[in-house]
């Protein structure tokens, strides 16, 4: 007999647009055997002692406009190297604005990051900011200038004459090429500090970092803490460290974090020594039991596609108002195809009756949004996966 694993309605694993679904079908299954892609916290996520600033321009970003993803992504990228990012400030349109964030950064930090404002038009200040705060002359480049009108001529567009302004450098300053645009970065080393500016849009911002600057920083790494991330399901934050904070401090776990999300909580912790990291990971898993999902980097729908790999199941979906994100989460992970057999969303009391045979009186006594109901939707998906 094949065997099916069946999802009800799992708050934790969609948002739902109702807070109160909370049903679902449990499957005692060792987590551990799961695999999963860290992308967000790598297993060893080292921390070094250089102090490291990242600043980001653009009114935009203070207004709410644009998602700010510069942090998220740089911060990810000097964990790798074995640094960590200490402050990120960000700052709107203006000389003397971001002068005044450069300074500040610039006094208290090794390594100082720039991002956005490089641009052709009026409101990219970012060059004359630093020229400015660093008391330099603005040279004109004939060979980035050659380059910027290249890149129009290649598209077969007329470069507008205000690109002209992106040739202009700070006296002494090294040039960033920028092969996705037409922006060069800079950079600028001076009594063992460091300042990188880089353009704002990701795809440019991206690739030059991981091309130009990160081979100057590698090997500069002081010495470094480690940090893992336990994930937990279906437990409150508060209730994650009443049942474990104690424990983990007689460990002598250095640092001890929370992360809350709907549904879920992250418990990160930090600390010089791998082994009391390890024993603090296992105390958690002890501690919390089945409420543990997985480590680090792994997302709960990796974690299911990977359950049911390992032990050879096939997954159907019944949804009510998580309206199909719990099947679009699951088909997102690579070799979903394996498992995952196909899914039913039954908004209506009528479409729970027609499609899954959720009984009428289980609707009128329990609701909708019950355990029994969600019970009978997922036996119906599994009569009707075959």
């Amino acid at each position: 007999m094949k065997k099916r694993l069946v999802l009800g309605q799992l708050m934790s694993f969609a948002r739902s647009k109702d807070a109160r679904m909370t049903n679902a079908i449990e499957f005692p299954m060792n987590l551990k055997r799961a695999g999963g892609r860290a992308w967000q916290i790598q297993k060893e996520s080292m921390i070094s002692e250089v102090k490291i600033e990242l600043i980001t321009t653009g009114s935009e970003l203070l207004l709410g406009q644009v998602l700010n993803s510069h942090p998220g992504y740089l911060s990810g990228r000097l964990a790798g190297m074995g640094f960590g990012l200490a402050r990120q400030t960000s700052v709107g349109d203006g000389k003397e604005k971001i002068a005044e964030v450069v300074q500040e950064a610039w006094g208290r930090s090794e390594l100082v990051i720039v991002t956005g404002g490089l641009g052709p038009t009026s409101d990219d200040v970012t060059r004359e900011a630093v020229a400015g705060w660093a008391k330099k002359k603005m040279i004109f480049h004939p060979e980035i200038l050659e380059k910027i009108l290249g890149y129009f001529a290649k598209r077969d567009l007329k470069a507008p004459e205000m690109v002209r302004l992106q040739a202009m450098v700070p006296e002494g300053m090294e040039v960033l090429p920028n092969e996705r645009g037409t922006a060069p970065g800079l950079l600028w080393e001076d009594q063992g500090k460091m300042l990188v500016v880089l353009p704002g849009p990701p795809r440019e911002l991206g690739p030059m970092f991981e091309e130009w600057v990160e081979p100057r920083l590698r090997g500069r790494a002081g010495p470094a803490e480690r940090t893992r991330v336990v994930r937990v399901a279906g437990i409150g934050e508060s209730a994650v460290q009443e049942k474990c904070e104690a424990r983990l401090r007689e460990l002598g776990v250095g640092e001890i974090g929370y992360c809350a999300r709907p549904g879920e909580v992250d418990v990160r912790l930090r600390g010089v020594n791998e082994k009391i990291l390890q024993a603090g990971v296992e105390e958690l898993r002890k501690l919390l039991g089945m409420a543990v999902y997985g480590e680090d980097g792994q997302t709960m729908e990796e974690v299911v596609v990977g359950l049911a790999r390992a032990s050879r199941m096939k997954l159907a979906t019944a949804e009510s108002c998580t309206g199909g994100l719990v099947a679009s989460r699951i088909t997102d992970v690579a070799g979903a195809s394996e498992i995952f057999l196909g899914g039913w969303v039954t908004y209506s009391n009528e479409a729970k009756g027609r499609e899954l045979g959720v009984r009428e009186e289980s609707l009128e006594r329990y609701g909708a949004v019950s355990a029994v109901v969600a019970g009978e939707m997922a036996e119906g998906a599994r009569r009707r996966a075959g």
